[in-house]
């Protein structure tokens, strides 16, 4: 028997059963002290390795600049989070909130680039993680020659293993494992701040020895065009803060919870981000020389105690940081499969859980497997491209930024969408910058999103994310806007906040027969519910 469609405008919806949610069932834990430590755990990698590449990019003025303006555009976009994630309490995250206030095209759209920005920066931290894992291996060990066993592709490769594995083990090991892994990671870095300011080391004037261009200074050394190079390296201090609101139906109070953490969570890393970026390249070899190390951190460490054992050792242990977000982001990108998936908005089998542990299983194998073969090849091109470790990790960098600035630039855009479409819906918490704030932080983004095709070294990388993204476009024209389901976010959407509640209506309140009307091709006699 055929099943029932309705069209509503440009897209169709099939009905779907107690079946179809019963596979797709998540099952709650997070609280408050949980959602912090996710969301500053998924960026803290962010202060160990890939920032400093704005230091070669734009010299200590130019990545100091670019780093206030995304500042400012993460508190106008976490402020706007904060007051969207408790009115839309929904695993969809800047998908549902973009769904709700643009449609279903704005929906895939904020979806798809979410998507792109949490599958590709896994990928970005295997790879400083694999290079650091070599180094620190080779230095422990006294290897003079390069056995397959410590390559960097093996370690990555150890890392998806070990780390999907966890995030599918089950939400409440997720959580205890995030708490454990932010706090030590924290720790390392307070450890590296004090050692450094104690070290007897620290010379500030390490930060302006990159030699300027002809006619520009030792702060700008590349003049104010050094400013835009810089700017998702800048973006790299804060990346991911934003995917608490994947968390929502996980969460035991996501309304109350959500806000406080994103909030909470930004200004910790602002404030770990501003010491690393003035401490880090304050010892050893500099700007010059942290501008362009895959190992920043472990650099650091090696001025301060000597490049001897107890700087390897201490460097494994600051390894827990990139575990950190690579950890937490494997989680965002389940979720956000896991979400678009259930709506029908990518292939429905992507977001089938596991019978016994209630985690998205298929969406965490999928994303790694991605994400898994988009470093290791992007290592073997940047090796036969003859482009040092670094910089692969540069290009992984930059195509992560675009989905992520995309992404945000749509949520800002939503929430000053949602304020004049859905004025009435309840708003748990409100936003302390309102429309001005979202507006800044979304031209902030836009800026960031067209400063990407200012260095030519990463620029390809790019080319290719967006020539994905048009892809994925292309695929939900033709395909994927014909198989949407009532899930809570398109619920929501439909009913302007009526339904669409899980945390307290649970799943499947609204029906195919209740919205928009029949295509007169499209309807059977007979409904069978899609499972």
């Amino acid at each position: 028997m055929a099943q029932e469609r309705r069209r509503v405008g440009t897209v169709a919806y099939e009905e779907a059963g107690p079946q179809y949610f019963a596979k797709r069932l998540l099952k709650r834990h997070a609280a408050f002290w949980s959602l912090w430590s996710l969301g500053v755990a998924a960026v803290i990698s962010g202060d160990f390795y890939g920032w400093n590449l704005g230091l070669s990019a734009g010299g200590f003025g130019g990545l100091l600049i670019a780093t206030i303006f995304i500042a400012a555009m993460y508190y106008g976009l976490c402020f706007s989070i904060a007051e969207m994630s408790p009115a839309l309490p929904h695993t969809g995250g800047a998908y549902s909130f973009a769904r709700s206030a643009i449609g279903p095209w704005g929906g895939f759209i904020t979806g798809l680039a979410e998507n792109m920005e949490y599958v590709i920066t896994p990928a970005v931290v295997v790879g400083a993680m694999g290079f650091l894992m070599h180094d620190i291996t080779k230095a422990l060990l006294n290897l003079t020659s390069e056995p397959w066993w410590n390559s960097p592709v093996t370690w990555f490769i150890v890392s998806y293993i070990v780390f999907v594995g966890i995030n599918i083990i089950g939400i409440v090991a997720t959580m205890r494992f995030t708490v454990l892994i932010n706090v030590i990671a924290l720790g390392i870095l307070a450890f590296f701040f004090i050692s450094v300011l104690v070290s007897g080391k620290l010379d500030l004037s390490l930060l302006f020895n990159i030699k300027p261009d002809a006619g520009q200074s030792s702060f700008l050394p590349h003049g104010l065009a050094g400013i835009f190079p810089a700017i998702p390296f800048a973006i790299w201090f804060y990346l991911a803060i934003e995917e608490l609101p994947l968390a929502a139906e996980e969460s035991h109070d996501p309304k109350r919870d959500i806000p406080r953490a994103t909030i909470w969570g930004l200004t910790t890393l602002i404030f770990t981000g501003a010491l690393i970026f003035l401490l880090n390249p304050a010892v050893g070899g500099g700007a010059k020389a942290i501008g362009v190390s895959a190992t920043p951190l472990f650099d650091g460490f090696k001025a301060v105690f000597g490049n001897n054992t107890a700087a390897a050792v201490l460097a494994l242990i600051g390894l827990v940081g990139l575990i950190a977000s690579f950890f937490t982001i494997i989680y965002a990108y389940g979720r956000n499969t896991y979400a678009l998936s259930r709506a029908g908005y990518f292939p429905k089998w992507l977001s089938v859980t596991h019978p016994r542990l209630k985690t998205p299983h298929v969406a965490l194998i999928a994303g790694g497997l991605v994400g898994l073969a988009l470093a290791i090849g992007m290592y073997y091109l940047g090796l036969a491209g003859g482009l040092l470790a670094g910089q692969i990790v540069g290009a992984l960098l930059y195509m992560a930024v675009f989905g992520a600035v995309i992404s945000y630039a749509m949520q800002c855009l939503s929430f000053i969408m949602l304020r004049r479409r859905l004025p009435n819906i309840e708003r748990p918490y409100r936003s302390l910058v309102g429309v001005w704030g979202a507006g800044i932080a979304g031209v902030i983004a836009l800026v960031a999103l067209v400063s990407l095709y200012s260095n030519e070294t990463y620029r390809p990388g790019v080319y290719g994310t967006l020539i994905y993204f048009v892809l994925g476009l292309l695929y939900f024209a033709f395909i994927g806007r014909h198989r949407l389901v009532l899930t809570p976010e398109e619920e929501f959407a439909l009913t302007q906040g009526k339904h669409g509640h899980p945390e307290v209506e649970g799943y499947g309140t609204t029906h195919v027969d209740e919205i928009g009307a029949p295509a007169a091709a499209e309807v059977a006699p007979e409904r069978t519910p899609v499972r």
